[in-house]
């Protein structure tokens, strides 16, 4: 066999790509282009472990197989280089962040380099690059100059506003803007001082300072996100949140709530994760009404999308947020209105909205006054009412909604039936069937029709209006921390005002600590003269980390770009990401954040796509495949001064372990155990000088530990490896099978440093080849799908990779082609293969043509075909799944230009339609004969032949067929 030295192949091929720039892409009209993109890493000290590269393969593939095809191919790397655990490293060692994050990025473009992607290196972006972050400021900026006109249903000039404003006031403006916003003339605007008119612009800004409630993080010093925080603990670290309100800047993304929703239906997303979006922008048609609370002097907003209940009300909730609380408290109340709200408003908004079992509230004390029956309602605190959405109050409805129906239940409050066709003895019943009852003039509608006219009521008197709503919130844009965007805003007077573009990019400062200020300001607060030359402060706080991912894919279209963001012509040549893959986790953090700054950048004429990514696929994760010993636990007797935890481990072998549990052991067995562990025992007496003694052996104690995978193999430990991978584990008692191997257990389970169950791509490449890793991973299992890996599976993949370098070379170890033509039958599996692998390609479906692979090159073995008309289109096919095998055998058949510049090969159906068939011929059902008679033969010529020959003449003995039966391309039946 013929050998196969894959480091060597492989790191010289590397080398060449890096030296020739082989995957560099510049814009050139000549040529249609592909954009092919994975979301790009957060570079973690871990480095790469051999789940996180399946999606970077499968765009590889896709990105070589577009360059074969004649297209022009964008395939970019960068790091999201912001962000907390570089900063938690930071506080706890001193080191500066950048310092961590450049050694963490050297580490991932080393690994992944090795594994031979064709990524074009030239137009790296790191999110913590001042290069970089320059237009991530400069963008934030834009967004601070915009407001949204809903008029013209897009983002505009503040500019411009201003001029309106001067004009006419904001009578005629329709704006997304602060719902308190007030009315002025032109006049009342000229009267207000800078202040005061900057003040007011805060309400229209897209990017604007608000004081809203937050999930503070005391240990961390940050805001975190909803999706950051689990059970009122942050996710990263387990610490303690709490919900409070703070002035943060915001963006008002929820502007763009419609045209978010309706680009869903424009774009090839996997519909659960465009459902995803949905839900969380959660557009409900409705109405807003007013219930009065009149010796308060207040109104309670509502939002419904059930007017035709509203004579169901039995009670008003508000969330434990609302500032509508300490309105409406009386004094009696407040006592235990404030204890409920203290704990209430910790929960989280998940948490509160999932928890169905535990039913909390507290009267306020006020009553409301219904706006049609005139009734009093009592006003509660309900931590299932939200103030994040709609109004942050509810009307009541217990006959409709389970929680409102549980909720009056549980308080013992009235419940009103309010639908002739309902069933409310055990639970709500939210039907839109039968009339309308016990709700005045809406008494005899169907809810539909009651929907309708209580809207015209509502608008008829006064009191509410019909309105569409959306669950989605602006987005929080900062964090009080150091490693982010520094925000190029100063304060005069205490608002915000933008630094010149001039002094872009705004550098972080250096600070002594990377931790709060004493009196709680964040960690810019420490640096040396954090102001404007003018001596106004500069923002303390940070950009969030979806920052810089909001827009990234466009930088690398023109990375380089001193003047602009991105150039216009490499944008509209580039435009948008044909394939973008990455996690399903990022629908409703990065992949939403990233729709909206794309709107807003396609608003201002700076793109010209309304999406960034025109399909994408979420890859599934590998699984890690766990193994475990299984440690006996023994009661020893010892010497007053000995400790517990000086005495000798025991590890039974997993065999030993399953019969023990079975009771299946036998007294043998059993002796023979006896007496291993007391030989290991007295062993490690005489070894250590101590007087270790096993009490009587329990062996119900039997308890499973994770082990280093890589010093298992095939589920055999490497009791040596195991010995020297812990200190505590090198005087171990090991019970092993009785062939003397060590049997160990497993299951799948999530890949975790915690499970040793993590595999590092670096071990895999030297032991098989990058090549090797590539195909085994794509061969797992669908791209989407999650898939357990197992390192004991790879050597079939391996000895494929070697039985594909035997084809090009003889017993000798010798390169060795022949120029012969080819065979129809080497040519119908060169052409299947070729269809096969180019179909899968464009479908997504890489595992299928790794088998196709097999198929050919073991067929193609068989039929001992070293032909360069086959075998050199043959690798062309295979060479974007095994790039540096494909290169190394490209070139040993002479080619001067790498494989690369090679064009994919078309497949011919000629060769892959049947010209004959071979029939099973039976006489009364049992088979005779085969015969192959052309594809194209008429059955009564098939029949005759059948007939004719002596094969089956035999077997008529002389007698006529009743008659014959033919399935053209199946089967041929004679019946006598």
């Amino acid at each position: 066999m013929a050998e196969y030295n894959f480091n060597e192949i492989e790191k010289k091929w590397q080398k060449y790509w890096a030296d020739h720039e082989s995957y560099k892409a510049e814009v050139d009209p000549s040529k249609p282009k592909f954009y092919a993109l994975d979301m790009f890493p957060y570079p973690s000290g871990a480095g790469l472990h051999v789940g996180h590269p399946l999606g970077y393969i499968a765009s590889d593939i896709v990105s070589r197989f577009k360059k074969l095809k004649g297209f022009n191919v964008l395939h970019p790397m960068g790091f999201d280089a912001f962000g907390l655990p570089a900063e938690q490293y930071a506080i706890q060692t001193g080191q500066h962040p950048a310092v961590t994050t450049e050694q963490n990025i050297k580490r991932y473009k080393e690994q992944l380099k090795n594994i031979g992607f064709s990524f074009d290196w030239d137009k790296e972006v790191q999110t913590s690059d001042p290069k970089f972050y320059k237009w991530t400021q400069w963008i934030f900026m834009q967004l601070f100059n915009s407001w949204y006109n809903k008029k013209t249903d897009k983002a505009e000039s503040v500019a411009e506003l201003i001029s309106a404003f001067e004009k006419e006031g904001n009578v005629n403006i329709e704006a997304a803007c602060d719902e308190k916003t007030p009315l002025f003339s032109a006049k009342e605007w000229a009267g207000y001082d800078e202040k005061q008119q900057q003040q007011m612009l805060l309400n229209y800004r897209l990017a604007y300072l608000a004081d809203t409630t937050v999930n503070w993080c005391p240990a961390l010093g940050t805001v975190l996100s909803n999706d950051e925080v689990k059970d009122g603990f942050s996710e990263r670290g387990g610490h303690p949140v709490i919900r409070k309100n703070m002035m943060q800047w915001m963006m008002r993304i929820t502007a763009y709530a419609e045209r978010l929703l309706q680009g869903l239906d424009t774009i090839d997303w996997p519909e659960p994760l465009k459902e995803m979006q949905r839900n969380w922008i959660g557009k409900s048609i409705g109405a807003e009404l007013d219930f009065p609370v009149a010796d308060k002097g207040v109104n309670i907003r509502v939002f419904t999308t059930r007017i035709d209940t509203v004579y169901g009300v039995t009670y008003l909730a508000i969330a434990p947020e609302s500032d509508l609380v300490g309105q409406l408290v009386t004094e009696d109340q407040k006592d235990e209105v404030t204890s409920y709200v203290d704990v209430a408003k910790n929960r989280s908004e998940r948490e509160r909205m999932t928890d169905v079992k535990h039913i909390t509230g507290a009267f306020t004390g006020a009553y409301a006054t219904h706006p049609f029956s005139g009734e009093k309602i009592p006003v509660w605190v309900a931590d299932y009412v939200l103030a994040g959405y709609g109004t942050g109050a509810v009307m009541a409805v217990p006959a409709g909604d389970q929680r409102d129906y549980d909720f009056a239940r549980h308080f013992d409050l009235p419940i009103i039936p309010i639908n002739d066709s309902a069933n409310i003895e055990k639970a709500a019943d939210p039907t839109k069937e039968g009339k309308v009852i016990n709700s005045g003039f809406l008494n005899g509608l169907t809810p539909v029709e009651a929907m309708q006219r209580g809207v015209e009521e509502l608008e008829k008197r006064g009191i509410g209006k019909g309105k569409i709503n959306y669950r989605m919130r602006d987005a929080i844009f900062t964090r009080q921390r150091y490693w982010g965007e520094p925000l190029p805003v100063y304060y005069k007077d205490g608002l915000p005002y933008l630094m010149d573009e001039s002094e872009l990019p705004l550098v972080l400062p250096e600070v002594d600590k990377y931790l709060p200020t004493e009196d709680g300001a964040p960690p810019l607060g420490r640096a040396e003269k954090w102001e404007t030359k003018e001596g106004y402060p500069i923002e303390l706080s940070t950009m969030p980390g979806w920052a810089g991912s909001s827009w990234y894919f466009f930088r690398y279209m023109d990375a380089h770009n001193e003047n602009e963001f991105v150039s216009k012509e490499a944008q509209q040549y580039w435009e948008n990401v044909d394939l973008y893959i990455g996690g399903s986790e990022h629908a409703t953090g990065h992949l939403l954040y990233s729709r909206f700054w794309n709107k807003f950048l396609y608003d201002m004429g700076l793109v010209t796509v309304k999406e960034p990514f025109k399909k994408l696929i979420n890859q599934g994760m590998i699984q890690g495949r766990t193994n475990f010993v299984y440690r006996l636990s023994l009661n020893y007797s010892m010497s007053p001064e000995l400790e517990a935890e000086d005495t000798p481990e025991i590890f039974l072998s997993k065999g030993v372990t399953d019969r023990i549990k079975k009771s299946a052991i036998t007294k043998a067995e059993t002796d023979i155990i006896h007496k291993l562990i007391a030989e290991g025992i007295a062993n490690h007496n005489k070894k250590h000088g101590t007087d270790f003694a096993a009490k009587e052996i329990d062996f119900s104690i039997i308890t499973p530990i994770h082990v280093d995978v890589n010093i298992v193999n095939n589920d055999i430990l490497d009791i040596e490896a195991f010995r020297n991978w812990r200190p505590y584990h090198a005087d171990a008692i090991i019970i092993t099978e009785p062939d003397g191997n060590y049997l160990c257990g497993h299951e799948v389970e999530k890949m975790s440093k915690s499970k040793y169950n993590v595999v590092n791509p670096d071990d895999i490449i030297e032991k098989y080849g990058a090549d090797t890793l590539r195909l085994y991973e794509m061969f797992l299992g669908p791209l989407e799908q999650f898939k357990p890996w197992n390192t004991n599976g790879i050597d079939g993949v391996f000895k494929f990779l070697r039985k594909l370098w035997n084809l090009f070379h003889n017993s000798m170890d010798e390169f060795e082609i022949s120029d012969a033509e080819p065979s129809k039958d080497e040519l119908k599996i060169l052409h299947k293969t070729i269809k096969k692998a180019q179909e899968d390609i464009e479908r997504y479906s890489f595992n299928t043509s790794v088998s196709e692979f097999m198929i050919c090159v073991n067929e193609l073995s068989a039929l001992k075909c070293n032909k360069r008309a086959i075998l050199e289109q043959l690798i062309v096919v295979v060479s974007p799944y095994a790039p540096h095998i494909a290169e190394e055998l490209w070139y040993k058949m002479g080619n001067e230009t790498s494989i690369t510049e090679a064009a994919y090969p078309l497949y011919d159906e000629n060769y892959l339609t049947e010209s004959q068939h071979e029939y099973p011929v039976s006489v009364n059902g049992k088979m005779r004969a085969k015969m192959s008679f052309p594809t194209d033969m008429p059955r009564e010529d098939i029949e005759k032949q059948v007939l004719a020959s002596e094969a089956i003449q035999k077997w008529l003995e002389g007698k006529s067929p009743k008659k014959v039966i033919v399935v053209p391309k199946k089967i041929v039946n004679v019946v006598v």
